[in-house]
């Protein structure tokens, strides 16, 4: 058997499993003459659609399996499968891979999968000979193969309506193994794929397996571990009931103290509200505080701008004393002045002041009042009058109208000191410029 480059998908389905009826071959001669090329033509049925590695090969009959073809050929793909005639199909076979002996041999549909889907009638690879020669018969022969033709023809007739029937019911069973074998195939790649999944898992189980084995290891030396450790605990737990129950009985003190202090409590918060109470009235009397200390303050404010004014009036009237004390410095020197030269001129005429058998008539006296003594009256009387103040020389007080010095002169005077009156301008000055109330006196002399 020779072999091609590229062997051909094939299985090792029974005859059972194969379908037949899906590709018809056509124009099948009886026998090819030895070393002539072999035109192969076939048809695809409505329901079948070809496939890449669909393949046509030369079986020899008696055939098992697809594994047994002698050659094949690879099926060219139709453009359009609803064109009509892409349906008829044809493949060549080159003499040189055809079988050399006279066995019978048939075409053979495979698909892709390695199954049959059409079968030709068997013929032989031979040279004419004298079989094929037509042979006379005898008349009644000719009617005996007559009858016995009408006989084939009718049962081949039968034979036909029973194949169309059959190639029908084929034609719906192949397309309902169609779809089986399609669901087949998905249900085979989903068996692998759970296969792959189930391997996986059965890995990864292992491997959990293994793990929790390792686990188990380490948690039994924990265990025993942790057994020594719950009695550690179970020590420990006695010492701590043996304390909680000394917490209990702390705790029902603190309660009995709570209970007290709820209590205190509630007589603190009635004495809160009492006290709450008092607050209020606090704050009323506060208020009534602030009010009487705003009305203070504001009888405050009068009384300061009534200080104010006679601290004013008071200044003002120092000012007024100091001037009076100035003027009676003034008229006091004035007088001392006239006293001396009244000395002078007595002891110039030879007269002893204190000798005189009268006084220098006061101011009370007038000028009428004349010594007797002297023929042309007193020649220095006039001296004396003039050094003596007037009645109309002296001031009367602003205040209480007295002639004499009264307590508001003398208050006056002693407030004269804070300012300084020039005599001949009248321009007062403060105390405390006193240099240039100096200067501004003698700049009246220049």
């Amino acid at each position: 058997m020779e072999e091609t480059i590229e062997d051909p998908p094939t299985s090792a389905v029974l005859l059972d499993h194969c379908h037949f009826s899906q590709v018809i071959f056509s124009s099948v001669e009886k026998f090819y003459i030895p070393g002539g090329d072999v035109t192969c033509h076939y048809t695809f049925t409505q329901h079948f659609i070809p496939r890449r590695k669909d393949w046509i090969g030369i079986f020899r009959v008696g055939w098992k399996t697809t594994r047994e073809y002698y050659t094949f050929m690879w099926v060219t793909l139709p453009i359009d499968l609803n064109n009509k005639s892409a349906k008829q199909q044809e493949v060549q076979f080159k003499a040189y891979y055809l079988p050399k002996d006279d066995e019978y041999y048939q075409f053979c549909y495979v698909d892709q999968d390695g199954v049959v889907r059409g079968a030709s009638i068997p013929f032989q690879f031979r040279p004419e000979n004298e079989e094929d020669i037509l042979v006379v018969t005898t008349q009644g022969e000719v009617e005996e193969i007559e009858q016995h033709n009408k006989e084939l023809c009718k049962e081949n007739q039968e034979l036909k309506d029973n194949c169309v029937s059959l190639q029908k019911q084929n034609s719906d069973m192949q397309a309902e193994l169609q779809k089986k074998q399609e669901e087949l195939e998905t249900l085979q790649s989903i068996n692998k794929k759970l296969e792959l999944k189930v391997k996986e898992q059965k890995d990864y189980w292992e491997t959990e397996l293994l793990q929790l084995k390792e686990q188990n290891q380490k948690m039994s030396s924990e265990n025993e571990k942790m057994g020594i450790i719950v009695d550690q605990l179970q020590a420990q737990l006695s010492t701590q009931e043996k304390e909680m129950e000394k917490l209990v009985q702390g705790d029902q003190d603190k309660t009995e103290q709570l209970e007290q202090l709820k209590k205190e409590n509630d007589h603190l918060f009635l004495s809160l509200t009492e006290q709450r109470k008092d607050q209020k009235k606090l704050e009323q009397t506060v208020e009534q505080m602030k009010q009487n200390e705003t009305t203070a303050m504001k009888k405050q404010q009068e009384l300061m701008d009534e200080n104010f004014d006679l601290s004013k009036r008071l200044s003002e009237n120092k000012i007024i004393c100091n001037a009076l004390q100035r003027e009676k410095e003034r008229l006091e020197g004035e007088n001392d002045l006239l006293k001396r030269e009244n000395s002078r001129l007595l002891s110039y005429m030879g007269l002893d002041f204190n000798s005189l058998p009268y006084q220098v008539p006061t101011s009370d006296e007038g000028g009428a009042g004349q010594n007797p003594g002297l023929v042309y009256g007193n020649p220095y009387s006039g001296i004396q009058e003039s050094s003596s103040p007037s009645p109309l020389s002296i001031k009367k007080c602003p205040i209480c109208k007295a002639d004499d010095i009264c307590d508001h002169i003398l208050e006056q005077q002693q407030m004269q000191p804070l300012c300084l009156n020039c005599p001949i301008c009248d321009k007062i000055f403060p105390a405390t410029e006193k240099q240039i109330f100096e200067d501004h006196v003698f700049c009246h002399s220049l």
